[in-house]
């Protein structure tokens, strides 16, 4: 296998590598930094590079797998962290001003468990600034490109971690999603973004956009990483209000059941219309493959998703500008202009408008279990258009990237975006999978079929 073959493998297949011995943590680290040295600079998708601290925990990792302390499929893994998570002694600006300088004193939760489970840290990930944005054009530490075009923004705010898993540069990326963040740039960058249900992952330690919608979760190569990565990530944690103690299953262990007798729904209206005819041409391919697989497809309709997307952007919105207030008072140039007016917008709010935004999310949850309850999953495309120009952008673009997501981070599903083709121009396309709460397992096994039955996820990018 040549380095470049390598860079590109999947976890499970590096993790039986490793733990044989027939590559060791090092060599697949210094490839990682290498990679990163000789791609990152057209791509900038790290704003720190973590190269001495992540080659010392190579060697531990290394001398542990030597000595037969193997510590399961992440052990001497290279990995980056979206740089809104705390790490202990390494810089997290949450890609803004405000933070530039901010050095923390712990690990935020997610960091923790992995460095538990033996992966190696390569560094912190470039976002939107303060992950308001789905571009992950940074005012402050620049613009993120796509690997599969330069200058192309490759999603946000997680745009960094997609690139650099995309790219080969990481083989799993941290990122956090409040109406977009993890799903869209898997989407724009051709690789698996899974956000968990709501409290099934701990966001201790990772900064706030919007507290009642921001989730946690992984960026991945394939759909066995990701459900690998929740093995890893989930469970209760006190330090995290919001944190479910809940039974966490095994995610990878269920990967393989057939899918066969499965209920699928599509959504059409609304998640269907108004978009780039190819992203909805794949989609509908995507559903004869499953239906293929023996799943059955349905077609429903969701009630008051428009004004679930509605109310969600208002919940982004106050409580961004709640968490902002006395930044924006007190460092109001710290923001990019364009980010503080984002902010500001959501002071022009009154209690009485967020607070009837929350009774309807309350409302839509019990409706939606209700109609969810004889199938098993939703289906409809992640973004209803692909990546576009870094520059020059249409007005109306901004809303087309969270449309068919932010529903699901206001009523607090799981969903998973999973690659389901190439637009004409070859910029990735993603199939957003939706399930039931706490059914991540149901999800990852629809993903995971499909995935098995096409080979979207092989393709690399050409400047990789």
């Amino acid at each position: 296998m040549t380095d470049h073959d390598l860079a590109f493998t999947t976890i499970s297949d590096l993790a039986t590598d490793l733990r044989a011995k027939r590559v060791s943590p090092v060599e697949v680290t210094e490839l990682a930094l290498s990679r990163i040295e000789r791609y990152d600079g057209t791509l900038n998708s790290f704003i720190t590079v973590m190269a001495e601290q992540a080659k010392e925990d190579a060697k531990t990792a290394e001398q542990a797998i030597a000595a037969g302390n193997y510590l399961g499929p992440f052990h001497g893994v290279p990995i980056a962290a979206k740089d809104l998570y705390a790490t202990k002694g390494t810089r997290t600006t949450f890609g803004s001003l405000l933070f530039a300088d901010w050095i923390p004193d712990y690990d935020a939760a997610a960091v923790e468990q992995l460095k538990a489970a033996g992966a190696v840290l390569l560094g912190k990930t470039n976002l939107h600034e303060l992950a308001y944005g789905t571009t992950s054009a940074n005012p402050h530490f620049g613009p993120v490109h796509n690997p599969w075009r330069h200058g192309y923004h490759p999603g946000g705010s997680s745009g960094g971690s997609a690139a650099a898993v995309a790219a080969g540069l990481s083989w799993m990326a941290l990122g956090s999603d409040t109406g977009a963040s993890i799903r869209q740039p898997a989407a724009c960058s051709g690789v698996v973004g899974i956000k968990p249900t709501f409290g099934r992952v701990s966001k201790y330690g990772c900064l706030p956009l919007a507290w009642s919608m921001d989730h946690a979760g992984p960026l991945n190569r394939s759909v066995r990483d990701a459900a690998l990565t929740l093995d890893v990530l989930a469970g209760h944690d006190p330090r995290d209000p919001c944190s479910v103690d809940r039974a966490v299953p095994n995610f990878s262990r269920a990967l393989d059941q057939s899918i066969a007798g499965k209920r699928i729904a599509v959504v059409r209206t609304f998640f269907m219309e108004d978009g780039d005819p190819e992203v909805f041409a794949a989609v509908e391919v995507a559903m004869s493959v499953l239906e293929g697989l023996g799943a059955i497809i349905d077609e429903i309709e969701l009630p008051h998703v428009e004004d679930a997307f509605k109310a969600g952007t208002l919940t982004i919105v106050t409580e961004g500008a709640t968490y902002h207030t006395d930044h924006l008072r007190t460092r109001p140039d710290a923001f990019s202009p364009q980010c503080r007016a984002d902010l500001e917008l959501g002071h022009l709010y009154k209690a009485t408008d967020y607070l009837q935004a929350q009774r309807l999310r309350r409302y839509l949850m019990t409706e939606v279990a209700k109609i969810m309850s004889p199938i098993d999953a939703l289906i409809m495309p992640t973004a209803p258009i692909t990546s576009t120009p870094i520059e020059g952008n249409p007005p109306n673009h901004p809303v087309y990237r969270v449309r068919n997501t932010i529903p699901f981070n206001f009523l607090g599903l799981p969903a998973i975006s999973v690659p389901c083709g190439f637009s004409g121009a070859d910029l990735p396309i993603g199939l957003q999978i939706v399930g039931k709460a706490f059914d991540e397992v149901g999800i990852l096994q629809i993903a995971h079929a499909y995935e098995q039955a096409t080979d979207w996820g092989a393709k690399r990018p050409p400047m990789a």
